[in-house]
């Protein structure tokens, strides 16, 4: 995935998977909370939506919870969905890949090989989950880079007011 690509282009995150495919998230998960390692997760797809200047989706499973009821919400302009009650993400995840029209490239991020076979046959293509973490991390060096040279790109903290970034800089700390 480069940088610039078409805004129709989506990239489709299986949440679960891929928080418990990156240690630092995991170790977050057993040192705080699941949902602080889950707000992370979506932290760094939303900076890395803003570098990209894609479409992204996380799909959560939420499919073993008694009574959940699928959410959609929309967080620094990443798509979230939860799985309801029964179905899981890998279901959700096939059913975007199928009624998507964005007329771009479709990209599942997941490491599940029964899904990757899915998405395939679907008509999207697969992308790894190290590989995704590696793009995201380079997006990261890239706006740090940037941000030293004083370019002012658009990710999250150039949209948000000082007092803003200052909250969830204390919230992100605790």
């Amino acid at each position: 995935m480069r940088r610039g690509e078409p805004v129709a282009d989506v990239l489709i995150v299986d949440g679960y998977n891929f928080l418990y495919s990156w240690p630092d998230l995991v170790r977050l998960k057993e040192e705080s909370s699941f949902a602080h390692a889950r707000d992370k997760l979506i932290a760094e797809l939303i900076n890395y939506q803003a570098y990209w200047g894609g479409r992204v989706i996380v799909v959560f499973d939420a499919h073993r919870v008694s009574g959940a009821v699928e959410k959609k919400e929309k967080i620094g302009g990443v798509e979230i969905i939860y799985s309801p009650e029964g179905e899981t993400a890998d279901a959700v995840i096939e059913k975007l890949v199928r009624t998507l029209d964005t007329g771009g490239r479709v990209y599942v991020a997941t490491s599940d090989a029964a899904e990757q076979s899915m998405i395939l046959g679907g008509g999207a293509l697969r992308l790894p989950v190290a590989e995704l973490k590696a793009y995201i991390e380079n997006a990261r060096r890239e706006m740090d880079r940037e941000k030293q040279k004083g370019i002012q790109r658009n990710s999250i903290d150039g949209r948000l007011r000082e007092d803003t970034l200052e909250i969830l800089q204390n919230w992100r700390r605790r």
